[in-house]
């Protein structure tokens, strides 16, 4: 930690205090922790067969994305980065994308709505592709961090999460709104969660392939 950030950051602040918390339970990590307890959560809310049970288990996830949101700023912000977090945040985030994902596919009207089984069949190799990318990528940054290298998350890569993310909730909604009416809206707001779906696909290749090509000669040492 530098000078600035030690001016930045009063330590005797309650707001620091309480972020802080013991050990390397501060706040941020208590966030992440929260995240993957919420995950069989909403896993749960997802199966649970009552009225409205898509919109409950979407409010769950919106608020493991949130916590996502507010565990970095805080970290960040008091400078609380640890390894334990560095270690259980990205495992969190892709633990919860991936399970929404896994889960969607085994309910075909998330993607074969008026389309036909070919499309469950497109979606199951979309979410393939995308659990091989996070494979991946995770394997060569524990690689590139082995040789003394880091690997900075490239911008194509946050506009997949962020298409991913959207994808999940959009598609959620349109089951919920399909499961409540007949109405049209339900299968016009699938049909958008699938041109995200698709476009997060497209970008999970590309990002890929971008940090391998970017970052090859870390494969030559």
């Amino acid at each position: 930690m530098n000078n600035e950030t030690e001016k930045e950051v009063n330590k005797e602040s309650r707001a620091y205090k309480f972020a802080a918390g013991k050990g390397v339970m501060n706040l941020p990590n208590k966030l992440t922790i929260a995240r993957m307890v919420m995950i069989p959560v909403f896993i749960l809310f997802f199966y649970l067969n009552f009225t409205a049970h898509y919109f409950v288990a979407l409010a769950v996830f919106g608020i493991a994305c949130l916590t996502d949101l507010f565990d970095g700023k805080i970290a960040r912000k008091y400078n609380l980065v640890t390894n334990l977090g560095k270690f259980l945040d990205p495992i969190a985030d892709k633990v919860l994308v991936l399970s929404a994902l896994v889960i969607m596919l085994t309910v075909p009207s998330f993607f074969t709505q008026n389309l036909g089984f070919w499309a469950l069949i497109v979606a199951g190799c979309g979410v393939a592709l995308i659990l091989a990318r996070e494979i991946i990528v995770s394997g060569f940054r524990m690689v590139a961090a082995s040789a003394g290298m880091v690997i900075a998350a490239d911008i194509i890569g946050k506009y997949k999460t962020t298409c991913q993310d959207v994808s999940i909730v959009v598609l959620i909604i349109g089951a919920g709104v399909s499961e409540l009416t007949d109405h049209l809206a339900g299968a016009i707001i699938n049909y958008i969660g699938l041109a995200f779906f698709a476009l997060a696909v497209i970008l999970t290749v590309v990002s890929g392939i971008n940090y391998l090509v970017k970052n090859r000669e870390v494969l030559t040492k």
